[in-house]
């Protein structure tokens, strides 16, 4: 980190302590302060033109330029070219969450930045330039809370498009990079006895459908999944009363819809076994 930043890598801020911390402007994907001889990066997930992706601890960043080729020596697109040589700082925010500012720290060229084709705002594909960017720290996972939130809500963008426009936007995404991301999480420590003690009072039927397993694994065993009726993530214990068998169907149900019909079912089962 550069003397005079105060963030802390990892820390959520918003776009007016950037704009007060770096002495920068208050919109774009990219930055430049000579007040703090910075550019400032943000790799706003959230908005629909362009998809920055990471290739284990490489972020392949896209560059200025929302129409018609982009141009290497544009603005910013040369400042983060020369970055290794012109003694600007580089600091990268990355956005999952709309307003939500996550400072990842200084970053460096990993690479030589390289053209591959993208849509522009217009729809037209045009070329752009991707730089592939590398974090000065250690690599950093994101909360996995807020991955999930960015999951759902690109999930919600997309089931609102028509056919069509569903059609040009996968298109549009597709890759042979595929991005990679580490997430972070809290684990919830399961009982192996109680898990176990729940799949064998099943004895292969699952506790929701009183349908039979839907195959038996390598060993010969039914396969079912153990579950808890009161999730643990919701204060829910890990006792033999909470904990039922369920086939995997049942078992993504409970977790999509989680009714109350079915979960007072399987109340009354795990009190009678």
């Amino acid at each position: 980190m550069s003397s005079f930043c105060k963030f802390k890598i990892g820390q959520t801020v918003t776009n007016s302590e950037i704009i007060a911390e770096f002495k920068c402007g208050n919109m774009g994907g990219m930055r430049r302060s000579k007040a703090t001889n910075s550019l400032i990066i943000i790799s706003d997930h959230t908005k629909g033109l362009y998809e920055d992706k990471w290739i284990g601890d490489v972020l392949h960043y896209t560059g200025m330029g929302k129409s018609g080729d982009q141009d290497l020596n544009f603005m910013q697109n040369k400042t983060l070219a020369e970055s290794d040589t012109n003694g600007v700082e580089v600091h990268l925010f990355e956005v999952l969450v709309p307003t939500e500012y996550i400072y990842r720290g200084l970053v460096t060229l990993a690479d030589k930045p390289y053209q591959e084709i993208q849509k522009g705002e217009d729809g037209v594909p045009r070329k752009v330039w991707m730089f592939p960017l590398k974090l000065k720290s250690t690599s950093q996972a994101i909360p996995e809370e807020t991955f999930k939130k960015y999951i759902k809500e690109k999930e919600k963008v997309a089931e609102k498009l028509s056919f069509t426009e569903l059609k040009n936007r996968a298109e549009q995404n597709e890759s042979d990079k595929v991005s990679k991301r580490k997430v972070s999480s809290n684990v919830y420590i399961r009982d192996p006895f109680i898990a176990e003690y729940a799949k064998r009072r099943a004895n292969g039927i699952c506790d929701l459908c009183d349908q039979q397993a839907p195959f038996t694994t390598k060993e010969g065993k039914p396969y079912l999944e153990c579950h808890h009726i009161e999730w643990l993530s919701e204060g829910g214990s890990d006792t033999i009363e909470n904990t039922v068998a369920l086939c995997p169907n049942c078992h993504r149900k409970m977790h999509v819809l989680n009714l109350p019909s079915d979960k007072e079912k399987l109340r009354i089962k795990a009190k009678r076994r």
